[in-house]
């Protein structure tokens, strides 16, 4: 799929994703992957309605019925949407106000954190990359529920001799590697929202 536009959105089965480009020397897009979620059935609006019980998983689905010349939408039988999950992936970027509106609210934010010295500030700008710092504060002000940092530079052998500063600025953040997995559960279906190996 080709990107054409500075902001997209991709409606695919059950979740879109949306991408946005960012600030690189070259075309660049970050993606916020999100499953949106419907209210739950509430089976006394479908008993006010006199709706027949056959026909309530069809309404709970999506689907839009017709009886006897009513037609009946999913929304006069659901309750509120519910908080879905949604995941924002960032990477050969300047930070930008765009990627903190995209990021808002992230279950989990994966950013890159090109170098983690403070004195490579001036490189990152150059290079149009991020330092630790400038991803925590993203995080912080897009107030995701946990970031991973990722895409270091070659010469940055331990990462995490720099995680306690970005911490300082974003408590939830940690550094990524390669075979790092998470399980995201919507906040109603476990106690907590994520397991982590």
């Amino acid at each position: 799929l080709e990107l054409t536009e500075p902001e997209q959105t991709i409606h695919m089965d059950g979740f879109r994703i949306e991408a946005f480009k960012v600030n690189h020397n070259v075309p660049c897009y970050g993606y916020s992957i999100v499953i949106d979620r419907i209210g739950k059935f509430d089976v006394d609006k479908a008993v006010s309605l006199g709706l027949e019980r056959r026909y309530w998983s069809r309404l709970q689905k999506g689907e839009t019925i017709e009886i006897d010349g009513m037609t009946y939408v999913p929304e006069m039988v659901l309750g509120q949407a519910r908080k879905g999950l949604k995941v924002t992936y960032c990477t050969d970027t300047r930070p930008t106000k765009g990627i903190v509106g995209h990021a808002k609210n992230s279950d989990l934010f994966i950013c890159e954190g090109m170098y983690g010295e403070p004195d490579k500030q001036q490189k990152a700008k150059e290079k149009k990359h991020m330092t630790f710092y400038e991803a925590a504060e993203i995080g912080r002000q897009a107030d995701v529920d946990r970031m991973w940092l990722t895409h270091y530079s070659p010469s940055l052998n331990r990462p995490e001799e720099y995680l306690d500063a970005a911490r300082k600025i974003f408590p939830r953040v940690e550094v990524c590697k390669d075979g790092k997995t998470i399980e995201l559960n919507f906040e109603d279906e476990s106690n907590s929202s994520a397991m982590q190996k």
